[in-house]
């Protein structure tokens, strides 16, 4: 079976250093919502970058 190619792939990775708080509240969001990290990550810069 053949895999499904995605509209916009992601091909770049940024790494962030977070705190255990930090990291427990993202763990803690991403359980509630049952969204990646990534996601919410991503979710998180729209609100804070103008619209294109």
């Amino acid at each position: 079976m053949a895999k499904c190619k995605k509209k916009q792939p992601r091909y770049n990775v940024v790494s962030v250093r977070v705190s255990d708080e930090e990291r427990q509240l993202l763990e803690k969001l991403s359980a509630e919502e049952n969204k990646k990290v990534s996601d919410l990550i991503r979710e998180a810069l729209q609100t804070i970058t103008p619209p294109k």
